[in-house]
């Protein structure tokens, strides 16, 4: 089959940001992956949206947003669209729309039912999808993520330490900063314990934004408590091999997120021998399964405690590291790629 992966949403200016990392980083992946283990098909980037999809088989749409409208209403050759999680929906009070929004989400949730197959990347997300968009269960695909092969576990290497001016121990998060990521609590939970916590996330640091919008409400509560507090580390954005080198001289990955349309984090934590501490909510567990140290995410005592037992116990930390490099061989680009060819194959008969 010729298929088209048409990214070319991600153009437009008010949704460029998402190519940094996020559904950037997925596209990516996805391209690249594809193109090594799929023999059967051939495939085309669209970046405008002017080229004609007459040419090809299949389109498949890999970045949906609920509030732009990022998706056609109808396309005239079988297409599909990934949706990594709607977590603004599940939640429409901590992430207010208005008028302009919903009307935006009722053209768009059209768009998505007019599509062949949607591919989520978690049976969390998938059941978010069947409740609010109301469409076929048949309709609706898992295919698990899988990290980049950049990470995984090396010997610690100080040079990375260095470069960003950062301590020898350090507890590590890698996120956004929207209202799931809790950056109130983990806030709260370090100044409790005492630590050091590097912050990787180009938002994290960002101070040119509207603070009185409710979707940045969060990150401005958090930029209010870490102020003028030395064990705070906010590198703004990190590439992949310098925050492989993290990952591996960390001593515990911290995600005690309130909801997670995957938890990729996770993921690359694990991959790259890190333990994790995480929450029992979503589709945190799907992808820890017994690897992480689950704790309470509405409460940053729990999150506190998570941390500290753990520092304490070397022992521990090591056999959650084997057990996240187990966990993590779950997740490979090659059942990634099977499980895609499968979904482009049942559109096309």
């Amino acid at each position: 089959m010729r298929i088209a992966i048409d990214k070319s949403p991600l153009n437009r200016d008010n949704l460029a940001q998402h190519e940094v990392r996020g559904s950037g980083t997925y596209i990516r992946e996805l391209i690249n992956n594809m193109s090594i283990y799929d023999r059967k098909n051939s495939y085309t980037i669209i970046e405008n949206k002017s080229v004609p999809l007459s040419g090809f088989d299949l389109v498949h749409y890999p970045y949906f947003e609920p509030f732009f409208l990022s998706l056609p209403l109808r396309v005239k050759i079988p297409a599909i669209v990934t949706v990594h999680d709607l977590i603004p929906l599940v939640f429409p009070k901590m992430f207010p729309v208005g008028v302009k929004g919903r009307l935006k989400w009722e053209i768009q949730k059209q768009a998505l039912k007019n599509k062949n197959l949607i591919v989520t990347d978690s049976e969390s997300s998938r059941k978010d999808i069947l409740r609010i968009v109301s469409v076929n269960p048949k309709k609706v695909r898992v295919v698990p993520l899988a990290a980049s092969k950049v990470f995984r576990k090396k010997t610690k290497e100080k040079r990375v330490l260095k470069k960003y001016n950062f301590p020898e121990d350090f507890i590590l998060y890698v996120g956004d900063a929207t209202w799931n990521k809790n950056l109130v609590r983990i806030a709260e939970a370090v100044k409790k314990t005492n630590t050091n916590i590097v912050m990787v996330g180009k938002a994290l640091r960002n101070e040119n934004y509207d603070k009185k919008n409710a979707w940045n409400k969060e990150l401005a509560s958090f930029q209010d408590i870490i102020k003028n507090d030395n064990h705070f580390f906010l590198p703004g954005f990190v590439e992949d091999e310098d925050l492989n080198d993290l990952y591996n001289h960390a001593s515990i990955f911290l995600m005690p997120s309130l909801y997670e349309g995957f938890g990729l984090g996770v993921l690359e934590a694990m991959q790259a021998g890190c333990p994790v501490i995480t929450s029992k909510v979503s589709s945190l567990e799907e992808v820890g399964g017994d690897a992480p140290c689950y704790i309470d995410a509405n409460d940053s005592g729990s999150i506190a405690k998570g941390i500290e037992e753990l520092l304490d116990n070397k022992r521990v930390l090591e056999e959650m590291s084997e057990k996240g490099l187990k966990q993590a061989k779950q997740f490979t680009w090659e059942k990634f790629v099977t499980g895609m060819e499968k979904v482009y194959e049942d559109v096309f008969i």
